[in-house]
């Protein structure tokens, strides 16, 4: 397949050019020769992107990553591929211990088999071991005390599907669970706690490397007690936003970004089933959530995640602050491979890697998602 004549966005650059195509990876940019029977895409008035990953989604379609099954899975994968995400860890709750392992294998299975749209690179853990006091969507009366064997009942024989975790550093317990996790070569976040800005600090000392959905259900930045959000903003640990305007103002989405920089902050959707789908009545993680005016909410008026998706996410950072748009799709696309370690084929434009890549307007409207050099998405 050859992609000519079509504005490709590197890392560090946006520059027009020709990709060509061949047994799944890029073979060549700007090739001086290729096959004429070649498939030919004319890229004339379109960008080209490194597929978007996304580190942190429950579920979209009408489907939950909790339903624990690979069908699930899969019709998630086919939901947000239209949206441009090539690459996602499917996100648990926190739920009883055997839904969690439930899921776990579904996901295992995913991950090794493939799917009809994005790619499952492993799982993400949200839960059981967050702080009761910032509970947010997820269900209280699961919470678990951290430990390695708790740990191993949850992810048993899939332990090598797990990408990500997240954690209440203050929690009893977590401390050790941290450390051994990330010895283990997991990636430990801190979030859905109530940390102090030095027992943040303190996770991070442990191997905390990441931090779930900036500013939600977290201690917030004040003046004279700095919280885990002034942690994060100390600290050269990674963050992830939830950019739909809804989670976080614009204004507090400009400051973060002015300390993190575009560098160490990742795209995330944090979407629930209701994704994709009309406004109405969903659950999340067995919870019922209501679905209006673009916010999914709890019962009780807690956000429930969201419906974003991650081209909307794009879409809205670049009309919302000065970055020039690749800056911005690194956030989606290099950032979330290097925090799945898959950064050595996935993420950026480069010969050899996965030809994982969309093409979208000026709008930032998904007209082709291309998945190992096939065409999976078309609105062309």
């Amino acid at each position: 397949m050859l992609i000519k004549n079509v504005n490709i966005i590197f890392l560090d650059k946006v520059e027009k050019g020709d990709i060509l195509i061949n047994d799944g990876k890029i073979k060549s940019i700007n090739p001086d020769s290729y096959e004429l029977d070649d498939k030919i895409i004319d890229g004339t008035g379109l960008y080209l992107s490194p597929g978007f990953i996304d580190v942190h989604i429950h579920g979209a379609g009408g489907y939950d990553t909790m339903n624990g099954t690979y069908e699930s899975l899969n019709e998630i994968s086919k939901n947000i591929v239209k949206h441009g995400t090539t690459s996602f860890t499917p996100t648990t709750m926190t739920v009883a211990i055997k839904d969690i392992y439930k899921s776990m294998e579904a996901i295992s299975k995913a991950k090794e088999i493939g799917t009809e749209g994005a790619n499952v690179l492993g799982a993400h853990l949200e839960g059981p071991f967050i702080s009761p006091k910032a509970i947010g969507a997820q269900n209280p009366n699961f919470l678990q005390k951290p430990s390695k064997e708790t740990y191993h009942d949850m992810v048993g024989e899939y332990e090598n599907a797990v990408t990500s975790i997240t954690i209440a550093p203050e929690v009893e317990g977590a401390l050790e669970l941290i450390s051994y996790l990330d010895n283990k070569g997991v990636r430990v976040s801190l979030g859905h706690t109530k940390a102090t800005y030095e027992e943040a600090m303190e996770g991070i000392k442990h191997g905390v490397s990441h931090s779930t959905h900036l500013f939600n259900a977290m201690t917030p930045f004040q003046h004279r007690e700095a919280g885990t959000v002034g942690a994060i903003f100390d600290s050269n640990i990674t963050t992830e936003t939830i950019s739909d305007g809804i989670h976080i103002s614009y204004p507090s989405l400009r400051t973060a970004y002015k300390i993190k920089t575009p560098d160490k902050v990742l795209l995330v959707s944090d979407a629930m089933e209701a994704c994709c789908m009309p406004e109405g009545s969903y659950s999340l993680g067995g919870q019922p959530v209501i679905v209006k005016n673009g916010a999914a909410r709890l019962e009780n008026g807690a956000l429930a995640g969201s419906i974003l998706t991650l081209d909307n996410a794009i879409k809205n950072v670049y009309k919302n602050t000065n970055y020039p748009l690749h800056e911005v799709i690194k956030m989606a696309t290099y950032n979330p491979a290097k925090h799945c370690k898959v950064d050595d084929k996935k993420g950026i434009i480069k010969e050899g890697y996965d030809a994982d890549l969309v093409l979208f307007d000026d709008n930032i409207e998904i007209k082709y998602s291309i998945i190992g050099g096939k065409i999976v998405y078309s609105n062309n």
